[in-house]
C-alpha cells in the first residue's frame, strides 16, 4: 500500500442564512484547493452552507428549496476535486445536519449527524433528527469515514465508522469557542482515537454569530493520538494536508503546528472577532462609544478599533459634576492614541433640565439612586441620538460582574446594540487590558491603576455597593459556570453572608439581563442563550 490523499481543510467564516454567499465562497475556495494546492479533497465546516447555527430558520420553507438549490449548484459545477459539504438535509418532516461529498456531478457519500446536543448553547434536538448509519468513501485507495461534530465528543459514531471499514475520519464542525475549549477538543478526540485506532482530521468554522464566536483551530491527529497539524486560530485559510497511506494504516504527514494561545491572548481575540463580525455582517458603517474615562469603556474602545478601524470608530466623553479631571484626561488621552473622533458633550444641562420637570413629583424626597440612574439615561439618550443619526451602532461597555449583580442602569448605559465585554468578569477586563497594552500602550496606566468608580456621586467607588472584585468574581464563576450551593461556594473560604448578599442579588436583576444587548461568549456560560433563569421567582438561597 503506497497511496496519497491531499485533503484541504478550508477554515472559513460563513454566515448564516447567506445561502447565496456562502455558496459563492464554497466554490471559490474548492477552486483554489484545486488549482494552486492541487488538492484531491476539500473538507468544509458543519452546516456550511446555511452557516451555523441557523436556528428557526431552518423551518421557514424558503430556506429549504434554497439550500437544495445551492446543494445542486455546488455538485454541478465543481469538478476535479472531491467536495465535502454541510447542509440542513430535509425529508418528509424530518430535517437531518447532514454531510455529501461530490466528485464530478455526483454524490459518493452522505451523513446524517447521529449525536445532536442539547445542552449549553445547542439545541439541536428541536431541529434534527439522528442519523444511524455510519459513511465511508474512497479516495486513491484510503477509505475515509464521516463524522459531525459532536459525534467525536461521546462514544459510538467515530466507532460505527471504523467498523464500516474507515481509516482516517473526517470531522466537521461548529464548535463555539469558550476559554480552554482547544485544550478539551484535543484531548476528546484524543480519546476516541484510543478506542478505534485511527486518525482523525477536524475542521471547525471561525467568526461571529450573534453570541458565539468560533475560532477554529482546525488539527490533525494521528493514530497514537498526537497533533500534526493545527491551524491558526481565528484566521480563515485553507490549510493542505497529506494522508499517506502505509502497510501499517494511514499515516498524516507532519505540517505546521499553531501554538497554543495563553487565555488572554486568546479572549481578547474572539471578542475582536465577535464584535468584527457582528458589525460588518449587519451592514453598520461604524460603531459609536460613550468613553468614560475607565476600564471598560477604555477595553471596548480598543476592541472596537482593532476589530473595524479606528475611521471607524466614534468616542463621547460624557462629564458631569462628579466626573473626575483624571478621567477626562485619560479618556481624551486614549482617544488621541487610537486616533478615534472624539466629542465631549456635557450632561450638565440635559440633567437639570430633567430634575427640574420632575421636581413637583419629587418634592423634598432625598437625593438617592434616581439621580445617579438619570446621569446614565442622559448618556444613553445622546448616545443613541448619535447612533441613530450616523448610522452607527452603540456598543455598550458593560462588563459580566456588573452585569451579575445589577450594577448597570436600565435605558442608561445598557442601552446599545451590542455589548463586547459582557462576558468578562472585572478581573479578566483588567487581564485583557494589560494584555493589549502589552501589543503597544493604548490604555492609560492609571486606567488600570486606579479604584474602579461609576462617578455617579461625589468620592464614589464600586467598593461602596459590591464586595472587591478579588472577592466577588470568583463567587459569581462558581454560581454562574458552577452551580454550585452557597454551601460549596462557602466551603471555598468565602463569607457565607457575603455569598447570599451576591446571590440574591443576581436573583434580583434577571429583569435587567433579559432587557440587554448580546454579546461575546467566552466562558462556560454567558448571561444569553446558555442561562435560562426565571425572572419571578420565589427560590430562596438558604444553602
Amino acid at each position: 500500500m503506497d497511496n496519497s490523499v491531499k485533503v484541504a481543510l478550508a477554515q472559513l467564516d460563513l454566515a448564516v442564512g447567506d445561502i447565496a454567499g456562502n455558496t459563492a465562497r464554497i466554490i471559490e475556495y474548492a477552486s483554489r484547493a484545486r488549482d494552486e494546492q492541487r488538492a484531491d479533497l476539500v473538507v468544509f465546516p458543519e452546516l456550511s452552507v446555511c452557516g451555523y447555527p441557523p436556528e428557526d430558520l431552518l423551518f421557514h420553507a424558503g430556506l429549504r428549496h434554497r439550500v437544495e438549490n445551492a446543494v445542486a449548484e455546488i455538485r454541478d459545477k465543481l469538478f476535479g476535486i472531491a467536495v465535502l459539504i454541510g447542509f440542513p438535509e430535509y425529508e418528509d418532516d424530518h430535517i437531518y445536519n447532514s454531510c455529501a461529498v461530490f466528485l464530478d456531478g455526483r454524490a459518493i457519500s452522505r451523513y446524517r449527524k447521529q449525536l445532536l446536543p442539547n445542552y449549553s448553547v445547542f439545541d439541536e434536538e428541536r431541529y434534527f433528527t439522528a442519523g444511524k448509519d455510519a459513511a465511508v468513501f474512497k479516495i486513491n485507495g484510503i477509505r475515509l469515514g464521516l463524522n459531525i461534530c459532536e459525534d467525536v465528543w461521546q462514544r459510538g459514531p467515530m466507532a460505527r465508522s471504523r467498523s464500516a471499514g474507515a481509516e482516517c475520519i473526517i470531522a466537521i464542525n461548529g464548535s463555539p469557542y469558550e476559554i480552554g475549549t482547544q485544550v478539551r477538543r484535543e484531548q476528546t478526540v484524543r480519546a476516541r482515537i484510543a478506542e478505534v485506532g485511527v486518525p482523525l482530521i477536524y475542521v471547525n468554522m471561525v467568526g461571529g454569530q450573534d453570541e458565539l464566536v468560533f475560532d477554529g483551530g482546525s488539527f490533525v491527529m494521528d493514530a497514537d493520538g498526537e497533533v500534526t497539524f493545527r491551524a491558526q486560530p481565528f484566521e480563515e485559510s485553507l490549510y493542505p494536508v497529506v494522508l499517506q497511506g502505509t502497510a501499517k494504516g494511514v499515516v498524516p504527514e507532519p505540517a505546521d503546528c499553531a501554538a497554543a494561545l495563553a487565555t488572554e491572548e486568546s479572549v481578547y481575540r474572539a471578542l475582536v472577532t465577535g464584535t468584527r463580525d457582528y458589525v460588518t455582517k449587519h451592514g453598520f458603517p461604524g460603531v459609536v462609544i460613550g468613553l468614560s474615562g475607565g476600564i471598560d469603556s477604555a477595553l471596548v474602545l480598543s476592541v472596537a478599533c482593532d476589530a473595524i478601524g479606528a475611521d471607524r470608530v466614534r468616542a463621547v466623553m460624557m462629564p458631569f459634576r462628579y466626573t473626575s479631571t483624571m478621567s477626562q484626561e485619560d479618556a481624551a488621552a486614549q482617544a488621541a492614541t487610537l486616533g478615534v473622533r472624539y466629542d465631549v458633550i456635557p450632561i450638565e444641562p440635559i440633567y437639570d433640565a430633567i430634575i427640574g420637570q420632575l421636581q413637583p413629583i419629587f418634592g423634598d424626597c432625598e437625593t438617592d439612586v434616581t439621580e445617579e440612574n438619570i446621569q446614565a439615561r442622559c448618556r444613553g439618550l445622546l448616545l443613541m441620538a448619535i447612533s441613530n443619526k450616523s448610522g452607527r451602532m452603540l456598543l455598550t461597555t458593560g462588563n459580566k460582574s456588573e452585569m451579575a449583580v445589577g450594577y448597570a442602569t436600565l435605558y442608561g448605559d445598557m442601552a446599545g446594540g451590542f455589548a463586547p465585554i459582557k462576558d468578562c468578569s472585572k478581573t479578566l477586563v483588567y487581564r485583557l487590558a494589560r494584555y493589549r497594552n502589552s501589543l503597544g500602550g493604548v490604555i492609560p496606566e492609571r486606567v488600570i491603576t486606579r479604584p474602579p468608580s461609576a462617578e455617579l456621586r461625589p468620592d464614589q467607588k464600586d467598593s461602596d455597593s459590591l464586595p472587591d472584585y478579588d472577592v466577588l468574581d470568583p463567587i459569581l464563576e462558581a454560581f454562574i459556570e458552577e452551580d454550585l450551593s452557597v454551601m460549596e461556594i462557602t466551603r471555598r473560604g468565602f463569607d457565607r453572608d457575603t455569598v447570599l448578599l451576591v446571590l440574591e442579588m443576581v436573583k434580583r436583576n434577571e429583569y435587567k439581563r433579559r432587557q440587554a444587548p448580546p454579546g461575546v461568549r467566552i466562558s462556560r456560560r454567558a448571561f444569553g442563550r446558555d442561562w435560562r433563569y426565571p425572572i419571578t421567582s420565589g427560590y430562596k438561597f438558604p444553602d
